[in-house]
């Protein structure tokens, strides 16, 4: 039997989008939640309509399962044999997918499966091990990438510290070898005034004796002058008095050598320390266990159904638009009089009205959250690169309101309560949130909880709940971490069981905490992991209330109950209304 090129179905086709938020039922004129499906008709149905199905003497034996625990419908192929038949049979003895013709000719007595089974087995199969990548294998991976990066910035301040300290260490050697050459030195310079003062009094020695020889000379010629006789000298003490004292006898010294230092490479590399690396035994990286993926995937198909269809009913899509000037759009800060900013992940920052249209643009140094509005309708952004948080007055002029010294902030918040400007900042590993007041004077800082641990790694949104919580969105603890206006930690949120990564988060009319969960990989399948979560004022799991194929990465709730959502792979901003 052979093969022909395969007609896949349009429900296998469009396989990868089935996790948005809200399905619609296959029934004919029904647009109601699509929350079961047959297996044998391969259909999705709302409940009313799964009843009817049932109920019918033509499909009251139908299969008719929850959405997520269905059957996937098996690629139509045609036998080239008899192509008027599908494969729909797989014999095990040939190993080898047949039709009914194909069965009836060839493989009566032969071993035969349902080919749809099957292939909806492996189907489900191959999702378990995508959704072990994308919840394990992937993220795991990335976290040790992040280790990496953080084991470059532990290379660079060791080998600094090396260096500094290679160069402390010669400077030290330097100076003790110019010190014992100043001592050789002077003890040369004495040595040089002894044997000087040797050599003058040798000197003075002959020269005194000279000046005796002299006078003898002296002294003998007057003996020789003389023309008397009697009592002369020469005649009658001569032998005495020409006897020449001897030559004084003196020392030649011994003057100083200079003997070279005898060392070598490794006597000066002894003296200066050297580098090495310990023999220790190499350290694998931390990799957590992977935990039962097919597991934990069942649990939560479980859990998302359950949320999904209780909850995919209270969103109104009440309009979609692109915001002009922007990649995409990381954060939102709503301003008066129906106007937004929002910004992207290069720096580029808008001004908008709720129509769309650009009514100013600046360009920054970019990060996530990093912008607000005041109370007084003011724009306030942090410029991370040289550390100051700038405002933006109503006539379009930029002035500097506060400098954050060595710290690089990177996320504001204007409370809405009292006008307080809250900053989330790092510097190296270190991280906080700092209260300043409308005058940019520093007032509290947040960094350590009561026990002395940190509450934050990279706080980059920031938001304020009606009671006073200050809500941060850690991209690095993976958590939302709140803490109360004293800045007492009072919860840290980290998801519900898959890899959270917190982005965009604000909070609503009634105190819940809305944050965006982006999974940064590719949606594939059913393991997109861009949602939103609902939270209680105290950090407690309500529900899911998006869950969306693109990304949300910002969101805010305006003044008339509207959720805006921004995505963060295009400069798309969705508006729903808030269910009331």
């Amino acid at each position: 039997m052979a093969l022909s090129k395969p007609a896949v179905s349009d429900i296998v086709q469009n396989e990868p989008i089935v996790s948005q938020h809200y399905l619609v039922c296959g029934i004919e004129n029904c647009e109601k939640n699509c929350q079961f499906y047959c297996n044998l008709c391969h259909r999705p149905m709302c409940e009313q309509c799964r009843d009817e199905h049932q109920e019918s003497p033509d499909t009251k034996n139908h299969e008719v399962v929850p959405y997520k625990q269905r059957r996937r419908q098996l690629p139509v192929e045609k036998c080239r044999d008899h192509p008027t038949k599908d494969i729909d049979m797989i014999c095990e003895d040939c190993q080898i997918p047949v039709c009914s013709k194909c069965v009836i000719q060839n493989h009566q007595k032969h071993t035969l499966n349902d080919l749809e089974t099957i292939y909806s087995e492996k189907f489900t199969l191959c999702l378990d091990e995508i959704y072990k990548i994308y919840q394990y294998f992937l993220p795991t991976s990335h976290d040790i990438q992040e280790d990496i990066k953080e084991n470059f910035k532990e290379i660079k301040e060791t080998m600094d510290k090396i260096r500094t300290s290679i160069k402390a260490e010669a400077e030290s050697l330097k100076r003790l070898v110019d010190t014992l050459a100043s001592y050789e030195i002077e003890q040369v310079n004495k040595m040089e005034e002894s044997l000087k003062e040797n050599f003058k009094s040798q000197d003075k020695t002959y020269q005194d004796y000279i000046s005796y020889l002299e006078e003898l000379v002296r002294e003998i010629h007057g003996y020789l002058s003389s023309t008397k006789v009697q009592c002369n000298p020469l005649i009658f003490a001569l032998p005495d008095q020409m006897k020449i004292k001897p030559i004084p006898k003196t020392t030649i010294p011994v003057l100083p050598v200079f003997t070279a230092g005898q060392y070598s490479k490794e006597d000066v590399t002894k003296l200066l320390g050297r580098v090495t690396v310990p023999k220790t035994k190499l350290k694998n990286r931390n990799i957590n266990p992977t935990e039962t993926a097919s597991t934990e995937f069942k649990d939560r198909e479980k859990s998302d159904m359950k949320q999904t269809l209780s909850l995919s009913s209270f969103f109104t899509k009440v309009k979609e638009y692109e915001v002009p000037g922007v990649n995409n759009v990381c954060h939102i800060s709503l301003g008066k009089s129906g106007r937004l900013w929002a910004s992207d992940d290069d720096g580029s920052l808008v001004q908008t009205d709720l129509q769309g249209n650009q009514l100013q643009k600046i360009q920054t140094s970019g990060d996530y959250g990093y912008h607000t509005v005041t109370q007084d309708g003011c724009l306030i952004y942090t410029d991370k690169d040289k550390k100051v948080i700038n405002r933006i007055e109503q006539d379009k002029t930029i002035t500097e309101l506060i400098k954050t010294g060595e710290w690089e902030p990177i996320s504001t918040h204007s409370s809405q309560i009292n006008g307080d400007i809250l900053v989330g900042m790092k510097k190296g590993k270190e991280a906080k949130v700092t209260r300043y007041n409308k005058t940019g004077e520093e007032i509290q800082n947040m960094e350590m909880d009561n026990r002395g641990l940190k509450l934050y790694r990279y706080p980059h949104y920031i938001t304020e709940n009606i009671n006073g919580d200050i809500c941060t969105s850690d991209l690095n603890n993976h958590a939302v971490v709140a803490v109360n206006k004293s800045g007492q930690h009072r919860f840290s949120y980290t998801g519900q069981g898959s890899r959270f990564v917190p982005c965009g988060i604000c909070t609503d009319l009634f105190g819940h905490i809305l944050v965006c969960n982006i999974s940064r990989l590719d949606c594939f399948l059913e393991l997109c992991n861009n949602k939103v979560h609902l939270l209680d004022q105290d950090g407690r799991f309500l529900s899911l209330l998006l869950t969306l194929q693109h990304g949300p990465s910002s969101l805010c709730v305006d003044n008339e109950n509207n959720l805006l959502v921004g995505q963060s792979d295009k400069n798309t901003m969705t508006v729903y209304k808030y269910p009331q």
